[in-house]
């Protein structure tokens, strides 16, 4: 998938567009100083993608021969919470089951460069509304967020609904099932890379199928993802967990897994 468009990312000086059509070096302060941006983080006024219908629900992705199963539908055993200690989420007929207050849980492996495969389902009865309504997270390395969240009828900030890459890149469509019903992301992920002297040589890439339709079009991270404020990178190790986040709604997951790229 776009092999020449990847190895010239590999081969080029990393350049950022800025809004005026021009090209700036120097990416971690282009970041940490960047007023150019037509929206704020989180604006309520941007427009927002279009809806699109996806296919059929409910068919799970099976995982390759050479994939790495996370989550079989049966035990916690790859994962544990942000402390080391067991996860303490609800395991249930074939899904795991957010628990509030319990906290977030990682995989004890590290990942850098992988395809990760994941099903989500937001609750249902429907409870809330706006980032009140479905809220979790997947974050690769611990550090970069792929949105989960109800999309379905439920406005609010379009860097902050299902599919998006948190506070940085909305989805380009809205492909949300129901709450209620099984949801896919199908995610390739490639790590940033730094030199021997901390500086950015590479930023995080990403590339996510929502239910089977393409959302992110193999996007280039402005840095770490957060609330309300962008955050320039910092070096950090090559490989680092996966993680799902614990924001106080019942989530639920299955068929959880990975390929690492080398």
């Amino acid at each position: 998938m776009r092999g020449i468009a990847l190895v010239f990312f590999i081969l080029a000086p990393v350049f950022i567009m800025t809004s005026t059509g021009g090209i700036k070096e120097n990416f971690n302060n282009e970041i940490e100083n960047n007023t150019e941006q037509e929206w704020k983080i989180h604006d309520m006024n941007r427009p927002l993608p279009p809806v699109v219908k996806p296919g059929v629900a409910g068919i799970p992705g099976q995982p390759p021969s050479d994939a790495l199963v996370l989550f079989n539908g049966k035990d916690l055993s790859q994962w544990c919470d942000s402390k080391g200690k067991p996860a303490r989420w609800k395991v249930e007929q074939d899904y795991m089951e957010v628990v509030k207050k319990t906290g977030s849980i990682r995989t004890k492996q590290n990942f850098g460069d992988c395809q990760l495969h994941i099903e989500w389902a937001a609750p249902l009865p429907v409870v809330g509304k706006g980032q009140g309504r479905g809220n979790s997270g997947v974050f690769l390395m611990d550090t970069y967020e792929l949105q989960v969240l109800d999309s379905y009828n439920n406005r609010t900030y379009a860097d902050g609904m299902a599919a998006s890459v948190y506070g940085q890149f909305p989805p380009l469509v809205n492909a949300c099932h129901p709450p209620g019903e099984w949801q896919a992301f199908d995610i390739i992920f490639h790590r940033p890379h730094f030199d021997k002297n901390g500086n950015l040589i590479h930023p995080v890439r990403m590339i996510v199928l929502h239910n089977g339709v393409l959302v992110q079009d193999n996007v280039e991270l402005l840095g770490p993802t957060a609330w309300k404020k962008h955050v320039p990178y910092k070096p950090h190790p090559e490989k680092m967990p996966l993680s799902l986040q614990d924001h106080g709604n019942p989530v639920r997951y299955r068929n959880i897994w990975i390929r690492e790229l080398k």
